[in-house]
């Protein structure tokens, strides 16, 4: 029976979620043209791809936020790939429908967590300079923590990164343009870009290189870690089973690569490790548009987001503005509203009986809804967070949390070692 068969759907590159990640093959780390494929398939065949955790297996479950404290992030991200969808060639648009995204069966654990400001930081880094770190158990749709009690919602599994590879002249591109961002700002922490690098630079399929092109991998390879015109590391939430994603092709074969599954998201992912991140399985189909980058004015990706949504009827919303939380004014800045509409509701969360660490983790996991709300009133662009009310055990409206209070019945605390830090 062939490989293809229309009664079996073929895993094209398998991992072992509890091996080292630099210990197995159909895995890098980098983006670079001249990555050899570890998997071809032919227009219109559905496949499965293994995929690891986003650090390789570096975050354990457990109750402690050590292994947070000691991730390298110099290997980060783990993708899966490349693989080359048959007949592909620079100028076309390769459309890879999602059709699933599952944890592994006996691997049905996520995490989320806070990186140290000298290891990475993340979006309020100045408020949690600390490590922490919460798991998270997945039972078919649903996710809870002992780390982070009272709350179980649906997660939206997707996967955070995918894309093809770039050409050689793109890849120059973005390594020149982010090089002079990093020399515009020179020692900024957390780092406003991050160079090519010969540490840790991983390629599973290294073994069929020569010498010279794996040391032109290691040192132009394109970190993983932002999105890019390719696409790369969008964290779209709404990516997951039933989508399609248009890819610019700039290479022959596309040479399309996967990874950073997440179970679940909030709208910006706002710790950085915000998602609930798993390793796991993911279904695929690839069609061809030829000419498509033509036929459709790309220069980046097109996507159609997936009609499967966790439906929450009721929020409670929050809004932040351009000014910061030191009362410096900005100019129509989204990033400082979107910062300013995340610290009002953790402390709305605090004052719940969570810890700030805690909500904080919970807003970047949860399926949160974020929005642009207003872009054209100078000075102050206006950005709102919505926290789906139905995924905690008891009402967080603002008129039941006064009337709990009143009454002397708030819950004012949780368990002192729901989530863990230690610092570097």
């Amino acid at each position: 029976m062939s490989v293809y068969d229309k009664r079996t759907i073929p895993t094209l590159i398998s991992l072992d979620p509890s091996t080292p990640a630099t210990q197995q093959k159909g895995l890098h780390n980098r983006w670079h043209p001249d990555i050899p494929v570890a998997a071809s398939v032919a227009p219109g065949r559905t496949f499965k791809l293994h995929c690891l955790d986003w650090t390789g297996g570096q975050i354990h479950n457990n109750d402690t936020a050590d292994d947070i404290v000691a991730a390298d992030l110099t290997q980060c991200h783990y993708l899966t790939g490349p693989v080359e969808c048959e007949g592909a060639q620079p100028g076309d648009v390769l459309v890879v429908d999602v059709m699933d995204v599952t944890p592994f069966p006996d691997h049905a654990w996520g995490y989320c967590g806070i990186f140290d400001v000298n290891n990475g930081g993340g979006l309020l880094c100045d408020d949690f300079p600390v490590a922490a770190k919460a798991i998270w158990d997945l039972d078919g749709v649903y996710a809870t923590s002992r780390h982070i009690p009272g709350v179980r919602f649906a997660g939206v599994t997707h996967p955070g990164i995918m894309g093809c590879a770039p050409s050689q002249e793109l890849l120059n591109k973005w390594n020149k343009r982010e090089a002079q961002l990093i020399a515009e700002h020179p020692g900024a922490v957390p780092a406003v870009a991050y160079p090519p690098l010969v540490q840790s630079a991983y390629v599973g399929t290294a073994a069929q290189l020569d010498s010279s092109i794996m040391t032109a991998i290691v040192n132009e390879g394109a970190r993983t870690i932002p999105p890019r015109e390719h696409g790369g590391n969008c964290d779209i939430k709404n990516l997951s089973k039933g989508s399609r994603v248009y890819f610019p092709v700039y290479v022959d074969g596309a040479k399309f690569s996967i990874g950073d599954l997440h179970f679940s998201q909030g709208d910006g992912e706002l710790t950085f490790c915000g998602a609930i991140e798993m390793a796991g399985i993911v279904t695929l189909k690839f069609t061809l548009i030829k000419d498509g980058m033509k036929k459709l004015s790309m220069t980046s990706p097109i996507y159609l987001p997936s009609v499967v949504d966790p439906k929450y009827a009721t929020q409670v919303t929050f809004q932040g503005i351009s000014v910061d939380k030191d009362g410096k004014q900005y100019s129509m800045d989204a990033t400082v509203a979107y910062k300013q509409a995340a610290r009002v509701a953790i402390e709305y969360l605090h004052s719940l009986g969570y810890t700030k660490e805690q909500a904080y983790l919970l807003m970047s996991c949860a399926p949160i809804e974020s929005h642009v709300a207003s872009i054209v009133d100078h000075p102050n662009a206006s950005v709102t967070i919505g926290i789906p009310t139905e995924i905690f055990d008891r009402d967080i409206r603002p008129d039941a949390v006064v009337a709990a209070f009143e009454a002397g019945a708030l819950k004012r605390s949780y368990e002192p070692h729901a989530t863990t830090a230690k610092r570097a």
